[in-house]
């Protein structure tokens, strides 16, 4: 990506260092070490189908930020805008467990990390003219007070700008509370043009809780929100906008690890969305790139190209030679 091509979609958050473990934690074992964050996964699912992305972010200036880096990089992510702490501040961990099936526990260790750090002036140079979309979540005002002034900053001038602001609630119970939550994520709908979230997520954005999804739906598109997308995990997606709804089943595979899938749908719309899809065909990328992660392992690792695609129209034990 150079300075004549600008980045399409623009993205910040914390990505931290994550151990995988195969069994569980108490026990020992074995820990693969990857890279994970909800925006970042984004970046790299919406890079591997051809489109210029840019993350934003701090990470500390230790090994497991250069590993961050690397890997966003290697993905094809332009990190210019990223910022590596040199106040000491550490790479953000996480560590991953399968418990039961496909129920997976997560633990963070991300209290004063470099990425909990991030400020209005590590985001702001990112936003480039002639960007298409802004893609926030949920996760990183969560983090700390510049987080959160970080991603209504960050809102509010991109929609000056005409940039598309998409926001994924993406609650994360052991960041913060429900009212927390609502109290920082309310004043976003101001500038959210795309709204992500998952059925129970709804309220999130809403004065009170209480409301039906039909209530919440409508409630928010008054907002100002030109589009609501409801992610329903096995049972699919439905979008809503001022002319209506429409559904989409999701695409049937074996579920082998769940942790990423929302992260992959998101990729998945937004390419639809960069591609001027209409409706029905981004629901359709989105089931199918969230398709191709619940059944791999990783949060981002087993996400197609734009070349892969149509994998999983093949019949099963298809060998492409």
């Amino acid at each position: 990506m150079t300075a004549l091509d600008p980045p399409e979609v623009v993205t910040f958050g914390e990505t931290m260092a994550a151990l995988r473990a195969q069994g569980a934690l108490r026990l020992g074992g074995n820990l693969g070490l990857s890279v994970a964050g909800a925006e970042s996964n984004v970046a790299i699912g919406l890079a591997r189908l051809g489109h210029r992305v840019r993350w934003a972010g701090r990470v500390g200036a230790d090994e497991l930020g250069a590993l961050v880096l690397r890997t966003l990089r290697a993905e094809g992510v332009d990190t210019t805008y990223a910022v590596t702490d040199d106040s000491g501040r550490p790479t953000g961990l996480l560590l991953t467990e399968p418990r039961l099936g496909t129920l997976t526990r997560v633990s963070y260790y991300r209290a004063g990390s470099a990425g909990s750090a991030v400020s209005p002036a590590d985001v702001l140079p990112a936003l480039a003219s002639g960007s298409r979309i802004l893609h926030l979540t949920g996760i990183t005002p969560a983090l700390s007070p510049s987080a959160a002034e970080a991603t209504l900053a960050a809102a509010r001038a991109a929609r000056e700008a005409g940039i598309t602001v998409c926001l994924d609630v993406n609650y994360r119970t052991r960041l913060w509370s429900t009212d927390r939550a609502r109290t920082a994520l309310r004043p976003l709908l101001a500038h959210t043009d795309l709204l992500i979230a998952s059925e129970d997520e709804l309220p999130l954005v809403l004065e009170r809780s209480g409301a039906d999804e039909s209530e919440a739906v409508k409630s928010i598109l008054a907002a100002g929100v030109a589009e609501v997308v409801v992610k329903r995990g096995a049972r699919g997606a439905t979008s809503f906008t001022a002319d209506g709804a429409t559904d989409r089943a999701a695409r049937q595979v074996d579920a082998v690890d769940l942790v990423g899938a929302g992260d992959a749908f998101v990729a998945g719309y937004l390419s639809g969305v960069l591609d001027g899809a209409d409706i029905p065909a981004r629901l359709h990328r989105a089931v199918t790139t969230a398709a191709f992660a619940v059944a791999t392992r990783g949060d981002w690792e087993g996400l197609p190209t734009r070349g892969e695609l149509g994998l999983l129209d093949e019949p099963d034990g298809t060998t492409i030679r």
